[in-house]
């Protein structure tokens, strides 16, 4: 009896001895979140510096291949020193720029106003027109209009007459002057009373009449 208690306790001690650390199955206890998250510090990318160049989204491009980064329109080469970009002196958009695009390096005015404002009204490039009968305007290619007023010269009458859609009066019954109240005709003498002969002065119309009492002054002699 006392033989099979010892034995017994043999057994006991043995059994515990075939557990091994080999026999445990780490997968079966998961690793602390320390363990795990010092696992990723490991990481490696990989490096393009003189092999490549990486655009704004992550985009790879060889040596000397063109691309355009997310940022710009403009063009870039990839160099063994990174991408160079190009940035062109763009030209100066027109002010009178209706439409312009920005697909390209530069902005670029695709549409610009072809016609001038005058007096609330829209004339087409190179047209001319008469805003007033004594104005003579036309539309510019800049988008500006330019008038020219006419001069006119100075009617050889007093009594000079306005027509319509004509810019300077005419003289319709010809030169003439006054002679005191009365309009008189240029080239001859005229009696305008029993003592007076007038004339119109050669070539100055607006002047008064030259006036002569010859034969008003005879009658008295007599």
């Amino acid at each position: 009896m006392a033989l099979r208690i010892h034995e017994a306790w043999i057994l006991l001690v043995v059994i515990p001895a075939l557990v091994t650390p080999a026999a445990i199955n780490h997968e079966d206890y998961p690793a602390d979140e320390g363990d795990q998250t010092s696992s990723n510090d490991n990481l490696i990318f990989d490096d393009y510096r003189g092999k490549g160049c990486v655009d704004d989204s992550g985009f790879v491009y060889k040596l000397g291949e063109r691309f355009f980064p997310g940022h710009s329109n403009c063009p870039c080469v990839c160099t063994e020193d990174g991408p160079v970009c190009d940035q062109p002196e763009c030209p100066k958009i027109h002010p009178k720029c209706t439409k312009v695009e920005h697909n390209g390096c530069c902005p670029e005015c695709k549409e610009v106003k072809n016609f001038c404002e005058y007096h609330g009204k829209n004339y087409k490039i190179l047209e001319e027109f008469k805003p007033s009968p004594c104005e003579w305007c036309r539309c510019e290619p800049s988008n500006e209009v330019h008038c020219v007023v006419a001069d006119c010269a100075v009617p050889e009458c007093v009594n000079p007459v306005y027509e319509p859609e004509q810019c300077c009066p005419v003289c319709k019954n010809g030169p003439n002057c006054f002679a005191g109240t009365t309009i008189i005709p240029a080239g001859i003498e005229v009696k305008v009373d029993d003592c007076n002969i007038c004339h119109c002065h050669n070539g100055d119309w607006w002047k008064p009449a030259q006036c002569s009492k010859r034969e008003c002054q005879g009658k008295q002699a007599l």
